[in-house]
């Protein structure tokens, strides 16, 4: 099969400037890397056919010949004698541009690393969430060491170059025409020894540190939201940006109210005589209290809804609505004057149970059925 432009290949034209072919190339790279398409067949030979492109269009004297003569004038047959050459160039170029990618290349591993980011779990009042507050934390965390300001060598003195590396936090290893970069051994790829560590440190740059910190917990918060510390998670190293803090939160159980999303859910007890003849009952809400008019005849398991009475999310427009789920409660620890008048009304009752307790005479009546049946 005929070897496709070069030009094409990238998807540059013949005009393109260094940087542009080797953005072009970068990207072909990355989406062709044979690591990152283990099911796709065709992903190594379009990352050959990228790289063999580079290879020559990358190289001035090359791109020359190619632009001259086409594929003939960089015929590797034609340089067969010269294999250090080439070994050297293509390894030149494998680094320059998987340096870009993975971090490292000709001019060494970058040393500056971000912070990590840290946790803090704050567990708040189900009150705490709907109206907000400000409260302060404590937290251990890694900050830059104030002796060496850092760089983990002993005030008076410097990080030294890795001997090994010569700073660029990697070694060659050569396998046939290839040459591997890996990361060097003695200084891990940092691309510096430090000769004499800070006493304060022991050369990590870094010590232990609780500091206390100001936290708003906005209004409306739930279970499991985070609020974002910018900035205030561990040192980063070798002076490198610190990390962020989340602040994790965490409702703590409610004696009353029980919260879903942005409404609130309670049970409202009454008793048989609020619910047999109806009134009006005071139920508690966050904002205070709020009252309910109970219709006669009043069941267990009837739900009550006010609007507006449960809480406001941080992205929610309105406030949710607070939801009353009535138990009728039985007495308990009665008189002999209350048993006297529950037996009276018992007696009354089921001389018409059909009419007073509708939902007993039926269910009795379909028990019946079934035994007769």
């Amino acid at each position: 099969m005929a070897k496709r432009d070069y030009y094409e290949v990238l998807g540059v034209n013949r005009d393109a400037s260094e940087d542009e072919i080797k953005r072009a190339y970068r990207k072909l790279a990355m989406k062709w890397h044979p690591d990152r398409n283990p099911d796709n067949p065709k992903a190594e030979e379009r990352f050959k056919e990228a790289k063999e492109a580079y290879e020559v269009l990358s190289d001035r004297q090359k791109r020359a010949a190619y632009d001259r003569y086409g594929h003939a004038g960089v015929d590797p047959a034609a340089a067969a004698g010269s294999g250090a050459g080439f070994q050297s160039a293509f390894g030149d170029m494998f680094s320059d541009i998987f340096g870009e990618i993975f971090g490292a290349g000709r001019q060494g591993r970058s040393t500056v690393f971000r912070g990590a980011d840290l946790r803090y779990n704050l567990e708040i009042t189900l009150e705490q969430a709907a109206r907000g507050f400000e409260t302060r934390i404590r937290i251990p965390t890694l900050a830059a060491c104030e002796t060496c300001r850092g760089s983990g060598a002993r005030p008076g003195t410097q990080p030294l170059t890795c001997p090994t590396c010569r700073g660029t936090g990697q070694v060659r290893i050569s396998q046939g025409p290839f040459s591997i970069a890996q990361t060097c051994p003695r200084c891990r790829g940092d691309g510096q020894v430090i000769a004499h560590p800070c006493s304060e440190c022991g050369g990590a740059g870094r010590v232990k540190h609780q500091k206390t910190l100001s936290v708003r917990i906005p209004a409306g918060v739930d279970e499991g939201d985070r609020v974002r510390l910018a900035g205030e998670g561990e040192a980063g190293i070798n002076g490198g940006p610190p990390g962020d803090l989340y602040v994790q939160i965490h409702i703590k159980p409610h004696p009353v109210f029980q919260r879903e999303h942005d409404d609130l859910h309670c049970e409202m007890p009454i008793s048989i005589g609020v619910a047999a003849l109806g009134g009006e009952v005071e139920v508690p809400t966050l904002d205070g209290t709020a009252r309910i008019q109970v219709p006669a005849g009043t069941q267990t398991g009837k739900t009550f809804r006010l609007r507006g009475k449960g809480i406001k999310g941080v992205r929610s427009q309105a406030p949710g609505d607070l939801y009353c789920h009535v138990v009728v409660e039985t007495p308990v620890n009665l008189t002999p004057r209350q048993r006297e008048l529950l037996e009276e009304f018992e007696a009354i009752s089921r001389k018409d149970s059909a009419r007073h307790t509708p939902r007993a005479k039926g269910w009795f009546d379909r028990v019946k059925e079934f035994f007769e049946g």
